[in-house]
């Protein structure tokens, strides 16, 4: 059984309960991913182009793994007019008990974000010895 069981598809709520709402919610891109398994550990390759490491957040909190990153607005000059509306990056996966998620880590490199989560021990494939 894989250690991420499914992508979580809710998006977080950044509506506030005392604001009458008048625009639009925020909306979210769904980074694409590539997920594959190797002995000791699971790796996740999501590709977040124009994300800095400034303006990424990994977190695992009650067995859900999440990504939340945004692009920077830098625009030299004065802006004019802006026909295209960068959005912020967002998923989510469900872990299961199989990683070890206080060992997981995390580099970005090129607008790609690599992550890898080690299985727990008890979880590692084992050779069993037969005795005679």
């Amino acid at each position: 059984m894989s250690a991420i069981e499914k992508t979580v598809a809710e998006t977080p709520e950044r509506v506030e309960a005392s604001h009458e709402v008048t625009r639009e919610p925020e909306r979210y891109a769904v980074p694409p991913v590539d997920i594959y398994e190797e002995d000791d550990r699971l790796v996740v390759l999501a590709d977040l182009p124009g994300v800095t490491r400034d303006g990424l957040s990994v977190q695992v909190e009650q067995g859900i793994l999440t990504i939340e990153g945004r692009v920077a607005r830098e625009t030299p000059g004065n802006l004019l007019s802006r026909e295209f509306e960068l959005v912020p990056f967002f998923r989510q996966f469900r872990l299961t008990e199989t990683v070890d998620t206080d060992k997981i880590r995390a580099s970005l490199q090129h607008g790609v974000l690599r992550l890898d989560l080690p299985k727990a021990e008890e979880a590692k494939p084992r050779r069993i010895p037969i005795e005679a």
